[in-house]
């Protein structure tokens, strides 16, 4: 490893343990932002088994590896020396951090966006954490109330603005880059991570749905297990648990009674509708079903 990764990866594990004295759970990342450690279960034989989350004890599981105990922060960037930056995940306390991601590329100008949205719904947004990106964009760091789950979304606000919630992590500041280096804006260093207006925090919720009528007498408690599995998909596991949910409700011969709720559940997850019957008709061709 050359030098200067070899001082990249030490800045970023000072940076990530003073993340964590702050009671910011973090992980390892590599140049791509993505995280460093890659998933134990890579070759497993069935990939279409239900994800694990860390309960294998082994590291690799992406943001489900977050933590502030700063020994277990020191093993896992000796797992990965080749990391030079460090994620911060999102929804968890005592924060419940929502990263507001504003981008300028593609010709986006997500900041006027957001300043629209904040006049048509009158909020304002208070001082708080900023963090300047290597492209000249924002995160911008709020906080959500324990009783609110937001999901990860991408330009569903407006065009540029990207939200990172629950399951999801934001670059920290620090970090180190192919694009270059994270850095706090100037005058935000001090600041704590401020509470979300509640009027902004509403348009980050996912939409209420209305229940879905009873689809299929021989459904049941099987068939809402199913969709309960996808509902508690995150965003980079959210195909895979429809896929898996759909395969197995087609094998138990209630894949066309569970179709619908199954589509329902897969766009409050923030699939799109079209997304999410691709998957299942993938489904029922792999068990040999009509969709």
């Amino acid at each position: 490893m050359a030098t200067t990764d070899r001082q990249a990866t030490t800045l970023a594990l000072a940076h990530a343990l003073s993340a964590a004295e702050r009671g910011l759970a973090v992980i390892p990342l590599s140049r791509t932002k993505l995280p460093a450690l890659r998933s134990p279960h890579r070759h497993d034989p069935d990939p279409a088994l239900p994800p694990c989350h860390g309960e294998c004890g082994r590291p690799g599981h992406g943001v489900y590896d977050a933590t502030t105990d700063p020994a277990r922060i020191r093993e896992l960037f000796a797992a990965a020396p080749w990391a030079t930056g460090y994620g911060i995940a999102c929804g968890l306390p005592p924060y419940r951090l929502i990263g507001i991601d504003l981008d300028v590329k593609s010709g986006t100008d997500a900041t006027s966006a957001l300043r629209e949205l904040a006049l048509r719904h009158l909020f304002t947004l208070p001082p708080t954490v900023v963090v300047l990106t290597p492209s000249g964009g924002r995160h911008l760091w709020l906080t959500g109330p324990p009783d609110a789950v937001i999901p990860n979304s991408a330009s569903r606000l407006a065009p540029g603005i990207d939200i990172r919630g629950a399951g999801g992590y934001l670059v920290g500041p620090g970090s180190r880059t192919d694009h270059g280096v994270y850095a706090t804006a100037p005058g935000t260093e001090h600041l704590v991570p401020a509470p979300c207006p509640p009027s902004l925090l509403r348009l980050l919720l996912p939409p209420p749905r209305a229940p879905h009528p009873s689809t299929h007498p021989s459904v049941g408690n099987r068939g809402q297990g199913l969709v309960q599995f996808v509902l508690s998909a995150h965003e980079g596991q959210r195909n895979t648990r429809l896929f898996w949910a759909a395969c197995r409700a087609y094998e138990n011969g209630i894949g066309r009674a569970l179709r619908a709720p199954l589509i329902d559940a897969a766009v409050h997850t923030g699939l799109t509708e079209h997304e999410a019957r691709a998957t299942i008709a993938s489904a029922a061709r792999m068990t040999g079903r009509r969709p």
